[in-house]
């Protein structure tokens, strides 16, 4: 069984991280949604809140699941034997950072494969901070998130 695992924040989960989902669990028998705590970020959701609003975003998806770690990433994939990392590029900034990252883990862990998925271009500028940002300024988050994650940052603002 070919596993990846697909790590991130998710503070909150997007329509384009959805779409990268999607898109990996044709590809994998399994993709698990590791949401990961940024030491260098400020969550809008605590983790739990995070791994719900994942889960429900993307309860269609049966060869799919959500889960939490606090740690490496590497030592995620390595517990739970994913052949792959995903990560979604929107432009060329994210390739660059994402670049230097796999380059790292393959260095680290050559076994694992980084997978990079370019975003659809309707979601290229999409991002958690700017879903915040709109929510913070009472904006529309139609399209940019899914009706479950829309209430939550609703509630929070």
């Amino acid at each position: 069984m070919k596993t990846a695992i697909y790590p991130g924040s998710f503070d909150p989960i997007t329509i384009g991280h959805i779409d990268i989902v999607k898109r990996s669990a044709m590809m994998f028998d399994e993709v698990i949604v590791v949401i990961l705590n940024n030491m260098a970020k400020q969550p809008l959701f605590t983790s739990e809140e995070r791994c719900l609003l994942a889960s429900e975003s993307l309860k269609e998806l049966s060869n799919v699941k959500v889960d939490v770690f606090n740690g490496l990433t590497l030592a995620y994939a390595r517990q739970v034997n994913a052949c792959a990392l995903i990560r979604g590029i929107r432009n060329s900034l994210d390739f660059e950072y994402e670049q230097q990252q796999a380059f790292c883990n393959r260095h680290i862990d050559p076994d694992i494969e980084t997978v990079f998925l370019m975003s659809d271009p309707a979601y290229s500028f999409i991002s958690s901070s700017a879903v915040k940002e709109f929510a913070a300024y009472r904006q529309s988050l139609d399209g940019l998130v899914s009706d479950c994650v829309k209430e939550a940052i609703i509630r929070k603002f």
